[in-house]
């Protein structure tokens, strides 16, 4: 087995290897490693390496494996961690030039509960700052390129842990969504990526932790993938509020009968969405594929109205809550993504604030009944294609024109404000090479059943498996000894 074939295997299949002791995580880490020297210059997708920490980590795995044990179902797999999580001893800027040197004393909830499973720290990947933002970028760093095109971006603001899912770097990596930033990403990099239904998955350190529109979840080349870290990260913690007393199910396998389940079709939900024309058009096969497992789909939309409002107004506020003591300290030192939302939510007044409530109370119930009649519905996760790397959103969505970074995210948030389990899959690609991702939303609860049908689509369509050329080997070329870490100012790496 090559150092190529390490890198693109599914975790589950890296374990087993791993357990009959026919592979250890060091060759593992190794080969990841050595992706990361070729491929990451090209699309700065992990700004921080923590090599050190890496290291002790896949010992730690190889040590237990030669007692003939596992140290949960992430054994030595690698993993980045998004730049958001706080991780003890190595670097995490939030994006933002306040903390270029920011070394915390604790890791988030999240990156504990994928270490403890076994998995082995590479790195912290790109974002916008502060989370804000469709594309990951910063002054810090610059943006993540997308694998598929390096003059376009690869989405956000999880868009450096997808472009390194993508691109073989790890084989695994932590998000977090609130307006879409698992699934933006993961369709412009052509990777799975799921917003867990609210109260699944626990979060800490939180500054409010019963607040539902932020959430963590996972990013993976394949369905599988992401339901594997799930049995991972929704394990409870006294810490949290959230989290489930059994993620067992997680591992129950995804075989699924749904030929007498009711699905919904509709690409811009009814008309309520404005849809990019080549986005549509590359959602051609997935009518045939829905037909192929389901004789019971349907051209149907829930009504979204108020979803606008009630979204950006909980957003702000929850913008203000995080980050506006720090503004009001700091002003100068906020980019104008963060400092449309911090001052949306300073405005935002109690009368606003129960509005927006009400509207997402009235949401929920239509969606409710809407999905009685039809338990799951599948439409487009982007409203566009990839645009260029240096915009921080584009200037049109189809015919509309384009006025914030918020415009272009609609087809997600939407779902956000429901707190439903909402899952992108890769369903093909525009004429000029670009993955295209579909939206499959549930049942509030239902996580498990929107992974099911997603490995149906995914078994079906096969879009997953086309890798982007900057990840593969190239016949005769060198690869460069010095290990590139990010890119722009600030970028050298923080080891832990």
């Amino acid at each position: 087995m090559t150092e190529n074939d390490l890198l693109w295997l599914p975790a589950r299949e890296l374990v087993e290897l791993q357990r009959r002791r026919e592979v250890s995580a060091r060759e593992i880490l190794d080969a990841h490693f050595a992706q990361i020297d070729a491929v990451n210059p090209k699309v700065n997708a992990i700004i921080t390496l923590a090599e050190d920490r890496a290291r002790e980590l896949a010992a730690r795995a190889d040590a237990a494996a030669a007692r003939g044990e596992l140290l949960g179902p992430l054994h030595g797999l690698p993993v980045a961690h998004k730049d958001l999580a706080p991780t003890k001893g190595i670097r995490t800027t939030y994006g933002s030039p306040l903390y270029a040197d920011h070394v915390p004393d604790h890791d988030a909830l999240v990156v504990e509960q994928l270490v403890h499973a076994g998995a082995v720290t590479v790195g912290k990947t790109n974002v916008p700052e502060f989370g804000a933002g469709i594309q990951s970028t910063n002054e810090l760093f610059g943006p993540t390129r997308n694998p598929y095109d390096l003059s376009l971006t690869a989405g956000g603001s999880s868009g450096g842990a997808a472009a390194a899912v993508a691109t073989g770097m790890v084989a695994l990596a932590d998000g977090g969504d609130t307006g879409g930033s698992l699934r933006n990403p993961a369709t412009f990099c052509n990777v799975v990526g799921l917003r867990p239904s609210v109260g699944s998955v626990p979060m800490w350190p939180a500054n409010d932790p019963f607040a539902p529109l932020s959430i963590q979840g996972p990013l993976g080349r394949t369905v599988d993938d992401v339901a594997l870290q799930m049995a991972v990260l929704t394990r409870a913690d006294p810490r949290s509020p959230w989290g489930l007393g059994d993620p067992s199910r997680f591992h129950a396998g995804l075989e699924d009968d749904f030929s007498d389940v009711p699905v919904a079709w509709s690409p811009d939900l009814g008309g309520q969405l404005a849809v990019d024309d080549a986005v549509r058009t590359a959602m051609d096969p997935v009518p045939a594929a829905l037909a192929g497992i389901s004789r019971r789909v349907g051209v149907a939309a829930p009504d979204m109205s108020g979803a606008d409002e009630a979204f950006r107004t909980l957003r702000g506020w929850y913008r203000a809550l995080n980050y506006g003591d720090r503004y009001a300290a700091h002003p100068e030192a906020f980019g104008i993504r963060v400092r449309q939302d911090i001052e949306n939510g300073l405005a935002t007044t109690s009368a606003g604030l129960m509005r927006a409530h009400k509207l997402r109370g009235l949401l929920f119930q239509r969606f409710a009944e809407f999905t009685r009649e039809y338990r799951y519905l599948v439409t487009v996760t982007t409203q566009v294609l990839p645009w260029s790397a240096e915009e921080l959103w584009p200037e049109r969505i189809g015919h509309t024109r384009s006025e914030n970074y918020l415009d272009c995210m609609r087809s997600m948030y939407w779902f956000t404000v429901l707190g439903v389990p909402a899952l992108s899959v890769p369903a093909g690609f525009t004429a000029d090479g670009l993955p295209v991702g579909v939206q499959i939303i549930g049942r509030s609860g239902d996580d498990l059943g929107v992974l099911r049908l997603a490995r149906q689509i995914e078994r079906i369509l096969g879009a997953g498996q086309r890798r982007p050329a900057v990840a593969l080997p190239v016949m005769g070329s060198g690869t460069d000894d010095a290990r590139v870490t990010g890119g722009g100012t600030g970028s050298a790496p923080v080891t832990g």
